[in-house]
This record gives C-alpha cells, sequence and structure tokens, in this order.
C-alpha cells in the first residue's frame, strides 16, 4: 500500500509519527462512457474557454473567484493557511465509542506509526482499547480540513473521517410520520429485532451485485441473451401490520430450528 499523509499524532505532549493509508476501497466496476452510434470511448480534454486550446495538467492552477477575478492559489498558500494542521492530528478530547452516531462517519485511513513512534503508537492503541473511546481530532487532508476520530480496528490505529455538523442536512425539511404504534405492535417488533439479533460477522457480507454484473456483461459478450428480472415492492398497510409481523417471526423459528 502506499500512503496519503505523513504527519504525526499528538494527545496531550506524547506526539506519534505516523503514515495514513486508506483503510477502504471501492468495488464498483470500471465502467467507459461510449458513444452510442459506434461504441467509441468518450475522452474529456482540460480545454481554456478563451483559446479553445488543450491545457495539460503541469500548467493547471486552482483560483478563487472573487470580485470577477480569480485568484492564483499556489501549493505553498493550501499549506501556509494552517501549517500545523497540514502535519498533525491533534487529538482534542475523548469520547465513548457509542456517543458517536454512524451518519458521521465518511471514510477509514489506517495509521502506522514511523520509526521512533513505534512504543507511543503501542500506548495509546491499548489504551484506548481499555477505556472503549475514541479519540477527536482535526487535520488537514488534500487542501481541506477534516474532523475525525481515532479508535481501533483488530490490531492497528484507524483514523474515521467524520462530518462536520454543517454538512449534515435538517431532518426537518423531510416529511416523517407522526403516528403512535400500539403497544401489541411494539412489543411483536421488539421480538422480530431479537430474533434477528446476532454477532456481528464481517465475513458474512459480501458485494454479489457486482459479481451479478459481471456475469450479465460475460453473457453480452457472448451474445446470450439476458433474461429480464422483475421485482416490485409493496408497502406493508398499516391493518396488515400485525400479520406481517407475526409471519416473519414465525418464518425466523422455522429458519433457526
Amino acid at each position: 500500500m502506499r500512503s496519503i499523509w505523513n504527519g504525526s499524532i499528538n494527545f496531550g505532549l506524547v506526539t506519534i509519527p505516523i503514515k495514513l493509508y486508506s483503510g477502504s476501497e471501492e468495488r464498483a466496476l470500471e465502467l467507459d462512457m461510449l458513444d452510442s452510434h459506434d461504441g467509441s470511448r468518450i475522452r474529456y480534454k482540460r480545454i481554456n474557454e478563451k483559446t479553445g486550446k488543450e491545457v495539460e495538467w503541469k500548467d493547471i492552477v486552482k483560483g478563487y473567484k472573487k470580485n470577477d477575478k480569480y485568484i492564483i492559489l499556489e501549493k505553498e498558500d493550501f499549506e501556509n493557511a494552517n501549517m500545523k494542521k497540514s502535519k498533525t492530528i491533534d487529538i482534542e478530547q475523548f469520547v465513548l465509542e457509542n456517543e458517536v452516531a454512524d451518519v458521521l462517519f465518511k471514510k477509514p485511513y489506517f495509521i502506522q506509526p514511523q520509526k521512533g513512534g513505534e512504543k507511543a503508537y503501542a500506548l495509546l492503541r491499548k489504551a484506548l482499547k481499555d477505556k472503549k473511546k475514541l479519540g477527536v481530532a482535526t487535520f488537514v487532508m488534500r487542501q481541506k480540513e477534516h474532523l475525525s476520530l481515532i479508535g481501533n480496528y483488530k490490531d492497528a490505529l484507524v483514523l474515521h473521517v467524520i462530518r462536520f455538523e454543517d454538512e449534515i442536512r435538517n431532518t426537518d425539511e423531510l416529511d416523517l410520520p407522526q403516528l403512535k404504534v400500539s403497544k401489541k405492535e411494539l412489543d411483536m417488533a421488539h421480538s422480530l429485532i431479537e430474533q434477528y439479533t446476532e454477532k456481528f460477522d464481517f465475513k458474512k457480507f459480501k458485494d454479489v451485485y457486482n459479481e451479478q454484473l459481471l456475469k450479465i456483461i460475460e453473457s453480452k459478450a457472448k451474445g446470450s441473451q439476458i433474461k429480464r428480472e422483475t421485482f416490485e415492492s409493496k408497502p406493508t398497510e398499516a391493518k396488515d401490520l400485525m400479520a406481517q409481523l407475526k409471519a416473519s417471526l414465525e418464518k425466523r423459528k422455522k429458519k433457526a430450528s
């Protein structure tokens, strides 16, 4: 793996030199866009809107529009915006693992210590695990400030980039039901949840969509006719809710026996 960020983690006066590695990868198939007329691949070009000529990557800079003029930003400008945060992940507080809503999480990164930071790395890893807590930290990567949580995953420290509060949309914009449910319905739902409660097993869940899509691609490559699948999802009406809950419980019991 290739590291995507080098710097250090600070908690209190302890400094751990580290490298960040992406902790996840996209599993979607790489699909190219083609012209439907002849199947030729569509290419994108970076065009100067004044000259109409293509611009090479090495000649492209970033700019911020202000009063109808662009202020050109150099690489050093992004670093100088906050040099410390571009090089340091400062843990500012610790929180309990179960206090963080899942909706905040965006992307995990594995943390590896650099030379000289092994002992402090092991200390932080063990302390967080013992206390079942996460470190809350901010840092800058790829010209953007990130809020993050630092915790454990197997034998590695992992940094989760999470969303800032203003990145989460207000749920008041949603049309949500305010209906009451009966005690019988709630008891039945509680039972169903308990019946389906198991210890989480990562290996049990696989991305089958890509496999199925590949089968379709292979069939089309051979000139085979693709069978069209149909599926219709019908909402459970309020009058049928108890009956469907009971049926779900019976189905689960039969599967478990």
